[in-house]
């Protein structure tokens, strides 16, 4: 049995679409998610020590903002998937006519984002956190929302590398934005260095700060003379009406379906808040420990996509379902892995966030209080991490092959059917306790993950083109689940 396993890992990673393949395109993508997650985490872990008040503020506006740039990005990144097919399609000298589309919504959304700033007090109003919650949200949020623009035109240049499989560049420009992001990140919340102590507007101006070394260091890498050769780059800088009209049309659903991933969180976040300050720190710190397990997977999803994308632009299904089920495999090893560190050593982790952070006796037990709860909480990690990977995977090859309006759908009706009635059923019923939140929230993962599964299986995806100059797509009989439709 050990033998035949050991074979099969063997030949999958040196097969087409193998092992092998997976982790060279995912694995920079993964250590640029990563160097994304050190970022998120060292900007909780400064501000944890910062003040309960910070830490409290810092996810319900982190997710706020990310509920916009997400449903932003979807539309704007979707360029790369128009990428990944005309690589795959032959026709590289339409690579740069994509970009530049992609780069014209990226501009118009920033701008659009920017005027949130306004918005910031009104949207967390509505929250009903405490006074100094509420200030450091809008504090937070609008150093986030002014600098919008940079990370949404950096999704598109990231877009140009993966959707060739070059994903090393992504990498380079993420962790230079870490290298810059953590110093300053400390030097604002504290005021250090002789820069002015700013608190959780200075981690929010630090975030943007490294964003902007992101864009610069895209702008050098995608814009050279090779590039202009290969892909017009430069010259295909003109405005496509019809180009951009389906880039849109298969983004937008993409952008909704960031958006109501997102509004999931936000919702169960701001229902914790309604539990109280001790609560909703606590529940923050876990999203923010999750975040080591989650962000990575990202990259995954991206390469995933990207793989997907350049199989179904030569015309090949068979190839993009066999570079998913290795991703797949390759993620659940991951997620398994995560699970056993989040449930083996939850008080350490904690303790991260909490040692040393204790200026009297009242601060002390409610660090104790938060700790105790977070232990907890971390035991519904372990379970849907493993879900939350199957999910993630599965509707990154649904969007690579442009099946982007089932994955639309199935987080818009899976966010309302499986957890905004549920939650607030337990609301009315006075039912509502941190654990049946975070059970309920748990069961939503679930039914994502056998949706994504089935939807995937059923194998319609098959028959979806997006770019014009594609390989005609070989007949693909319907699935036994499809019901014999073509």
């Amino acid at each position: 049995m050990l033998s035949k396993m050991v074979a099969g890992i063997t030949g999958r990673w040196n097969a087409p679409g193998g092992y092998r393949e997976v982790l060279g395109v995912s694995l920079p993508l993964v250590a640029s998610m990563a160097s994304t997650t050190v970022m998120e985490f060292t900007d909780r872990l400064f501000l944890s020590h910062y003040s309960v008040e910070a830490i409290a503020a810092a996810t319900p506006a982190a997710v706020v903002h990310l509920l916009f740039l997400l449903t932003c990005m979807g539309i704007t990144g979707y360029s790369g998937v128009f990428i990944a097919q005309y690589i795959g399609s032959g026709a590289s000298r339409r690579v740069g006519a994509a970009l530049w589309q992609g780069v014209y919504m990226a501009l118009f959304f920033g701008a659009g984002m920017g005027l949130l700033w306004y918005a910031a007090p009104v949207i967390f109003a509505f929250a009903g956190h405490s006074p100094g919650v509420q200030a450091g949200e809008v504090a937070y949020f609008r150093m986030l929302t002014a600098g919008s623009v940079l990370p949404l035109v950096n999704s598109c240049l990231a877009g140009f590398f993966t959707g060739q499989g070059r994903t090393r560049p992504v990498m380079v420009a993420n962790m230079a934005a870490m290298v810059v992001n953590i110093p300053l990140d400390y030097a604002l919340i504290y005021g250090a260095w002789g820069l002015p102590e700013m608190g959780i507007a200075g981690a929010g101006l630090a975030t943007a700060t490294g964003w902007g070394v992101g864009t610069l260091l895209f702008v050098w890498m995608v814009f050279t003379a090779r590039n202009e050769r290969c892909f017009r780059v430069w010259s295909g800088r003109g405005f496509e009406p019809e180009l951009f009209r389906r880039m849109a049309r298969y983004g937008l659903p993409s952008g909704i379906n960031g958006f109501a991933e997102l509004f999931s969180v936000t919702w169960f976040v701001f229902l914790v808040g309604e539990l109280g300050e001790t609560a909703l720190a606590a529940t923050n710190i876990t999203f923010s420990i999750n975040m080591v397990a989650f962000l990575p997977m990202i990259g995954m999803n991206i390469a995933v996509g990207s793989m997907v994308g350049q199989a179904m632009g030569r015309g090949n299904p068979a190839d993009a379902e066999r570079v998913t089920a290795s991703t797949l495999h390759v993620a659940l090893a991951w997620m398994f892995a995560l699970s056993l560190l989040f449930f083996c050593a939850p008080g350490p982790l904690y303790g991260l966030f909490l040692g040393g952070g204790a200026h009297d006796a009242a601060m002390a037990v409610q660090q104790a209080e938060i700790r105790d709860l977070g232990v907890v909480l971390l035991r519904f990690v372990c379970v849907y991490c493993l879900l939350d990977g199957v999910t993630i995977v599965y509707t990154g090859a649904l969007k690579g092959a442009g099946d982007t309006w089932f994955v639309m759908w199935n987080m818009l009706l899976g966010c309302l059917i499986g957890l905004v009635l549920p939650t607030l059923a337990l609301r009315a019923s006075g039912l509502m306790t941190l654990n049946s939140l975070w059970a309920a929230f748990t069961a939503f993962i679930l039914l994502l993950a056998v949706i994504s599964w089935l939807r995937f299986r059923r194998g319609a995806w098959k028959r979806l083109r997006l770019v014009e100059t594609a390989h005609p797509l070989p007949d693909v009989p319907a699935g036994p689940e499809d019901g014999g439709r073509a």
